[in-house]
């Protein structure tokens, strides 16, 4: 497997910029010719990671987000969703549902759930005071076999 593109973006932790973060990783993924329901769910996926980095890991303060993505020949689209908030103290908590940090607020407490039933993996690595980085894989495979044929 080997790295054919790569893309990073970096903008401010602003609720406004989850959408344009899903929209910047449709763009990217489209060559590897996803159906509309992979389309949807890798965008659902940052979705939930940026707003997570928007509001757990900055609290709607100041900030910068980091979306960085790659795509693989064998069809693999790799996508990290990075902070430099507050982190998670305890990862393994965070990812139950319903769990929040949010109190008060009408939070789910579902975005780790969302994003490990929409992608097929999910990896958390956090550091309290040091941020949090969320990496998302989906395979698209059907791609890669017409990469492969073209080379």
């Amino acid at each position: 497997m080997s790295i054919i593109n790569e893309m990073r973006l970096d903008f401010p932790a602003l609720p406004e910029n989850e959408s344009f973060a899903r929209m910047v990783i449709s763009g990217f993924m489209l060559p590897l010719n996803p159906t509309l329901e992979q389309l949807a769910d890798v965008k659902t996926a940052v979705s939930e990671a940026v707003t997570n980095a928007i509001i757990h890991g900055y609290g709607m303060g100041k900030g910068t987000v980091r979306l960085h993505a790659t795509r693989s020949d064998d069809g693999t689209l790799a996508i990290d969703v990075i902070d430099r908030g507050c982190g998670i103290a305890d990862v393994e908590h965070a990812r139950q549902p319903f769990y929040t940090t949010s109190e008060g607020e009408e939070r789910s407490g579902m975005g780790f759930t969302v994003m490990e039933s929409f992608m097929d993996a999910v990896e958390v690595q956090s550091a309290v005071g040091r941020g949090t980085t969320v990496r998302l894989i989906k395979r698209i495979p059907a791609r890669a076999e017409a990469l492969a044929q073209q080379a």
